[in-house]
């Protein structure tokens, strides 16, 4: 229920979903020395409504800011489910505390008119991404690959909220697999609670308290954190029968990310949630295969970036003349050492 809500939300263009603090405080505890020094941009944020403006004002001396600017989309309004009624944008800038009682007071907090929307994607807030050092914030889901686009143009470091299906997109998964983007810490459980705009969703007979919960949602980030440098600790020994090599494919089908055996070389095929535990000096990312593509035709042996698309079109793996790709999976080998 929970998905065919998260769903209907997307294709109402509906997925403007407010972050609980908490969770917000679980994964920003991991990167504090990021922050000294730097301009914060939460732009996808009303800020009289948003836990992040929240959490960096809050925060700003004990992380050592040296500026907030959150965006303001159209409705100001102090009410989560507005209709947006009305068409003033807003961006804010908070430079810390001035008065000495380390709270964010009102006048304290620079409020300035957009002439747009708030945007993201308009020419003003561009203007504000360029002063950013990080961005951090929620964008909506539909949006995400334009959202991530942009990031990537203006070479910012951020720390974003998006589904763990935007792996699979082309757009991002190369990213992933040049090691430009990787996923954080994570939501509790796999799922995240967040609050809607959007009445309809958020009193869900399967939610409570005005919310709606999504699961397999991740924090995707380019910031390094400790996280990406644990090894994986591989236990389990390769034989033939365990591990079936795939029969349009150079490489042995590995269902649980626990299961990936500790001596063996070749390719292996394991679930998306792999990139969970992905570490860069352990393993080697090679490809990602798709169960809307058409059959593999090919064995590949190694896989550039530059001939991702060619294996992305005929990535559909099959053992014993069954297709097994149900869910994706990722193709990775082991580093040597």
């Amino acid at each position: 229920m929970a998905n065919k809500n998260l769903n209907a939300a997307k294709e109402a263009k509906k997925d403007e979903f407010y972050t609980q603090l908490e969770d917000i405080n679980n994964e920003l505890r991991h990167y504090r020395e990021h922050f000294r020094g730097k301009t914060v941009l939460c732009n996808c944020d009303d800020p009289r409504v948003s836990n992040f403006f929240t959490y960096f004002a809050y925060n700003f001396e004990f992380l050592g800011l040296k500026r907030l600017i959150t965006t303001c989309y159209k409705s100001q309004d102090m009410d989560l489910f507005s209709q947006n009624k009305s068409e003033q944008a807003i961006y804010l800038i908070y430079d810390g505390d001035k008065n000495g009682n380390n709270i964010p007071d009102p006048e304290e907090i620079g409020i300035h008119p957009l002439k747009g929307d708030g945007d993201f994607r308009s020419r003003e807030c561009i203007e504000l991404l360029k002063q950013a050092d990080i961005v951090v914030t929620n964008p909506p889901f539909s949006l995400f690959r334009e959202y991530v686009a942009q990031l990537m143009e203006y070479d910012k470091k951020f720390l974003i909220i998006g589904h763990q299906n935007a792996i699979k997109y082309k757009e991002i998964f190369p990213l992933i697999m040049r090691n430009l983007v990787w996923l954080g810490y994570g939501f509790k459980g796999g799922a995240g609670h967040f609050i809607s705009r959007y009445e309809d969703i958020a009193t869900a007979s399967d939610h409570k308290d005005g919310m709606i919960r999504v699961s397999g949602v991740n924090w995707f980030t380019n910031l390094e954190i400790k996280k990406r440098q644990e090894e994986l600790i591989l236990y389990k020994h390769y034989t033939p029968e365990e591990y079936p090599t795939y029969d349009n494919y150079d490489a042995i089908e590995v269902s649980k990310t626990e299961l990936i055996p500790y001596d063996y070389d070749g390719l292996m095929g394991v679930p998306i949630t792999f990139m969970d535990k992905y570490n860069p000096n352990q393993f080697e990312i090679v490809a990602l295969t798709d169960r809307d593509c058409p059959l593999c035709t090919k064995k590949y042996t190694s896989m550039d970036f530059k001939n991702y698309s060619d294996l992305n079109r005929n990535a559909v793996l099959n053992i014993n003349g069954i297709m097994k790709s149900l869910y994706t999976r990722i193709l990775i080998r082991r580093i040597q050492k």
